[in-house]
């Protein structure tokens, strides 16, 4: 594959990071733009990565950061906003990907991946998937001879550092015998943070990708309640999960919603009404990958969460407390 410089926007992310090492392994150059270039460790020692400290939303910024980019890669996203309007939503899953389309053909750069989510659609459930569902649309309505455009559409992703698995830890260790659970007969299809990575590398690597819209789903279907179960029996804690009510679920959202970093939100709520299941054809068998399965990646990096995994880290470094 010909080698390309690389502009990330999202890339200091928990996908980005993942994305960042397989580009940059594959000898392609990246500008990373980040908000604060601290948070964005893990990428300080990759080849040919320039990690920018730059405001995105800023078109200027976005201009003399980008200029000299062969492709750019729009990752940027987040789960919850401040409020319950969709604004916030908006801001980063609308607004910010008009600009850098709008960027990408002012300084005439042809190729650009955007993440979407599964499930996204202008008439979406919640915020969250009605906005990643009218910037997929918009973007691929731009597309032309000028700007070829793939979008990916994800299950909940997971892998090492992922926010799902591990939060579901990190719950389950503080809350002793019994785990009452909202949603938990939710239906996900989670995909390896991995396979993701290798799918955007595999698009971009392929011009006859551009205009396609890829799901991407793991092997397996799993509910809620099944999730966190395994994670629990992954632990080795005994804990006993009790499905809520959809009156309750609503409730706890409610709760939560109040809670700083919003650990559940109505927001949440109104996604997960949808099984987050692939319909189509599987994107990543139509990349030529074949999805890694939960079981095959999970237990290694939930063993730092169990008492079992803190024991063997005090002894593979005695020094360290």
């Amino acid at each position: 594959m010909q080698q390309q410089t690389i502009g990330l926007i999202g890339g200091s992310g928990f996908v980005g990071v993942h994305l960042a090492n397989r580009l940059s392994a594959a000898g392609h150059r990246l500008r990373v733009l980040t908000r604060r270039r601290g948070t964005a460790r893990a990428l300080w020692v990759l080849p040919a990565v320039d990690l920018i400290e730059a405001d995105v939303h800023d078109p200027a910024q976005l201009e003399r950061h980008l200029a000299g980019c062969d492709t750019v890669m729009q990752l940027a996203g987040i789960l919850n906003e401040h409020g319950d309007d969709g604004r916030g939503f908006r801001r980063v899953h609308v607004d910010l990907p008009r600009k850098v389309v709008a960027t990408c053909r002012l300084l005439g750069i042809r190729r650009y991946l955007h993440m979407s989510a599964l499930n996204a659609r202008p008439d979406g459930p919640s915020h969250y998937l009605r906005s990643k569902g009218e910037a997929e649309d918009w973007v691929h309505a731009e597309a032309g001879a000028d700007l070829l455009v793939t979008s990916f559409r994800p299950s909940v992703i997971f892998g090492p550092g992922d926010s799902f698995y591990n939060r579901f830890a990190g719950l389950l260790a503080t809350t002793p015998f019994v785990f009452p659970l909202a949603c938990a007969e939710a239906r996900f299809q989670p995909v390896y943070v991995g396979d993701v990575a290798e799918a955007f590398l595999r698009a971009l690597a392929d011009p006859a990708t551009a205009g396609a819209r890829y799901e991407l789903c793991g092997p397996s279907v799993y509910t809620l309640r099944e999730i966190v179960e395994y994670t629990a029996r992954t632990l080795g804690l005994c804990r006993k999960v009790i499905p809520l009510s959809d009156r309750l679920s609503r409730l706890q959202a409610e709760v939560f919603e109040r809670i700083p970093g919003k650990p559940f939100s109505r927001d949440n709520y109104r996604s997960a009404s949808e099984d987050s299941v692939c319909q189509g054809e599987c994107g990543l068998c139509r990349l030529g990958i074949t999805p890694m399965a939960v079981e095959a990646v999970v237990p290694g990096y939930l063993a730092g969460h169990s008492a079992r995994g803190r024991l063997s880290a005090l002894r593979a470094f005695p020094g360290q407390r």
